[in-house]
């Protein structure tokens, strides 16, 4: 769920940064904290569905009906197969990184224009050492393509658009 505060009137998302660093502790203490702060005003909390970046945009004019995929780690870990015709891009991200920051929005911006041969696969740059031993990725924000039996065939950093990504597919 997305915990969403409102203080003095104006409504803030505060589940989903601080439930992914901490999960539901993350977000019991930051309605705590916010609430205990008097100079900010009356706090009130509501909960509503969160919508997953797997989801795709409803099919409008111009928006394409089957985009390809965005997707996490987990999500693709465990259903790699429903993947296997796509050409799959590992995207090892973290939270603190501005430009893995910038490419994650444009991608969250961008899901109708995602071609439907391409998955994207968010990976957790600190949670993943196995992975970045495995691929060889010694930096946040690398993009790692990889074939159906999970071997790499191309590697590069610095891609913030799709079309970026797209254009460096092998």
């Amino acid at each position: 769920m997305v915990q969403k505060v409102l203080i003095a009137g104006t409504e803030r998302n505060v589940g989903r940064s601080l439930s992914k660093l901490f999960g539901a502790f993350g977000l019991s203490l930051a309605t705590l904290l916010l609430s205990s702060c008097a100079f900010l005003g009356p706090v009130a909390t509501t909960s509503e569905p969160e919508t997953s970046i797997a989801e795709s945009p409803p099919a409008s004019a111009g928006v394409k009906e089957n985009p390809g995929a965005y997707i996490d780690y987990g999500s693709y870990a465990t259903s790699s197969d429903q993947y296997a015709d796509t050409e799959v891009v590992l995207f090892f991200n973290a939270v603190w990184c501005s430009t893995c920051k910038q490419a994650r929005d444009n991608f969250e911006a961008s899901l109708s224009e995602i071609p439907e041969y391409l998955t994207i696969v968010l990976v957790d740059f600190d949670d993943s050492i196995e992975l970045r031993k495995k691929y060889g990725v010694t930096v946040q924000h690398t993009f790692v393509q990889i074939d159906r039996t999970g071997d790499a065939v191309g590697k590069w950093s610095g891609s913030v658009t799709v079309a970026q990504i797209v254009g460096k597919l092998s």
